[in-house]
């Protein structure tokens, strides 16, 4: 009697000590009330412009998927996987083209890697930093049909506008997502997710400022979240990092590292409504925090609207929610049809503006996108406080003259 009572003492004490070394805060929204599809409120001053366009007939791809976009000595550049074949299969390539004015118009596409260094190599989307005065891209590769997936390093040189490969930089099966940040120990962290052992969320910490060696941290998983589609980012908040990742649900997962992800919480299911895809996070100049996605309270996995969720600044927990556009954009630029899924988004902030590349399929199976482009300006994410004056007893009776 007395060991069965001290078994259950000590699992208790051990169970415990467990949820509060693992607690994590799983509340990514705090606003009032997440709003449906049809009552979310419209960001105006957005302008649209098309990447590339979907014509098959053309050129002969249709897969194109996972745009990434860097701004790099006043041109703003833009990546993504393109495939004549099917969606990961070993004729994808990674490619991509540059505007120089802005991003209203762009150049012929070119090519980054097609995947001849190895046999049975291919090369995707992946994403880019602007570092030094060299454009960096991290491209997510892989063998056969999604095997042995690795990401993989090139800076282009200026000078022939080739871009010279530096290897393979990440192994054990990690694609990046979302551009390197910069932390305040120094490192950058990249975040993305592992091809393989159930697909959890992970990221990528550098070396310090050699780009070319980085370490893959994964992000442990509750033991209720199973296998899931981990594709990840993060707001960096000093030695805290946040780690937002996609799941099969239409619900955020949500991580914290207080230790500039090294270690991490288990991802868990958040407060946060979000369709089954890639989200895109970040921190803008003003302090607000912001996530694009689909996140409406009655999207499900529906890949439209494409939203941003913003926070107040130097909260870490969104309050507001704004559609970028819907899936019916009769106006255009872009495509327009009521079942197309505007998904991956990647956006980077330049001078007011947050510029925003997604994919847009026209209602199209297999990822056959047209890559798009929404330019936001960010005064028009603010959030409005609410201001309240206290009322206070006078401390002395005014006097009127009678």
């Amino acid at each position: 009697m007395k060991k069965s009572r001290f078994r259950l003492i000590l699992a208790t004490l051990v169970f415990v000590t467990y949820t509060t070394l693992h607690a994590v805060d799983s509340s990514l929204w705090t606003g009032s009330g997440l709003p449906k599809t049809s009552e979310a409120e419209v960001l105006e001053g957005v302008h649209f412009h098309v990447i590339k366009k979907y014509e098959r007939k053309v050129d002969g791809y249709g897969f194109l998927h996972g745009v990434a976009l860097a701004w790099h000595k006043d041109k703003l550049y833009a990546s993504f996987g393109h495939n004549k074949g099917g969606e990961n299969t070993l004729t994808e390539e990674g490619r991509y083209c540059v505007s120089e004015d802005g991003g209203k118009t762009w150049s012929n596409v070119q090519t980054i890697d097609v995947g001849i260094e190895e046999n049975d190599l291919a090369v995707s989307h992946g994403v880019f930093l602007s570092h030094e005065g060299k454009l960096w891209a991290f491209l997510g590769s892989f063998h056969g049909f999604r095997k042995r997936v690795h990401t993989r390093a090139y800076v282009l040189n200026e000078k022939t506008e080739k871009w010279e490969p530096q290897g393979t930089v990440v192994r054990d099966g990690f694609w990046p997502m979302t551009e390197p940040v910069k932390m305040k120990d120094g490192n950058w962290i990249m975040p993305g997710f592992i091809l393989g052992q159930g697909n959890p969320a992970a990221v990528a910490i550098s070396e310090g400022n050699d780009l070319k060696k980085w370490k893959t941290v994964v992000i442990p998983r509750a033991p209720s979240i199973g296998n899931m589609w981990g594709e990840s980012s993060i707001l960096a908040d000093g030695p805290l990092i946040i780690n937002i990742a996609r799941y099969g649900k239409p619900k955020a997962l949500v991580a914290q590292s207080k230790d500039y992800g090294r270690t991490w919480t288990p991802s868990v299911e958040s407060n946060l409504n979000m369709t089954g895809s890639k989200p895109c996070s970040g921190v803008l100049t003003n302090g607000q925090r912001y996530l694009i996605c689909s996140t409406t309270a009655d999207g499900g996995n529906r890949r439209s609207p494409l939203t941003i969720a913003v926070s107040k600044p130097g909260e870490n927990s969104f309050s507001k929610v704004f559609v970028i556009r819907h899936a019916v954009f009769a106006e255009g630029p872009g495509e327009s049809d009521p079942g197309a899924a505007l998904s991956y988004p990647y956006a980077i902030e330049y001078r007011g503006k947050l510029y925003v590349g997604y994919s847009n399929n026209g209602e199209r199976r297999g990822n056959n996108n047209s890559a798009e482009l929404a330019i936001i300006p960010i005064n028009k994410l603010s959030i409005k406080r609410e201001i309240r004056e206290e009322l206070k007893p006078c401390s002395k009776r005014a006097k009127f003259d009678s």
